[in-house]
């Protein structure tokens, strides 16, 4: 078991028609979550939002926009006890074809407001929750903690 705590990116991706991407995965319950993952060591946190997305999803992204903090210390609803440190942002994508690897079992586009109709995992909701209901969501950093 890691010792410290593990610094990770995570991306809310908006695909050409406004829609965003989920994908359910076994790490989170079967749930739905934001496609996301582990910085490497020497590597730029948007560099790693980068390749991770494009391992997980086969999107590429850009216009990419920090947004949040949040810190997960041994959450009950991932498959590991584990300390992390999630960086999420927001980004864009040209393409609507999703390609998956081995981390998530399915995906959909959806609409934000329509996120209730979703059974969503780990911290996704209240951050989901929190980037609609703001009137700038570009322009905002939020920070809380234990998800």
């Amino acid at each position: 078991m890691i010792k410290y705590p593990e610094p990770t990116v995570s991306a809310i991706i908006y695909n050409p028609e406004g829609k965003i991407l989920l994908c359910k995965s076994h790490k989170w319950e079967n749930k739905y979550v934001i496609p996301g993952g582990h910085i490497e060591l020497g590597e730029k946190m948007e560099e790693a939002l980068k390749r991770e997305i494009l391992e997980e999803t086969g999107l590429d992204i850009y216009d990419i926009k920090l947004i949040g903090l949040k810190e997960s210390i041994y959450s009950d609803t991932f498959y590991e006890k584990k300390h992390f440190i999630f960086i999420d942002y927001l980004c864009r994508t040209d393409s609507n074809h999703v390609s998956l690897n081995d981390e998530a079992e399915e995906y959909e586009w959806v609409d934000i407001k329509e996120i209730e109709n979703y059974d969503l995992g780990g911290f996704t909701k209240e951050l989901l929750l929190r980037l609609r209901n703001k009137n700038e969501p570009q322009d905002y950093i939020e920070i809380f903690y234990n998800y």
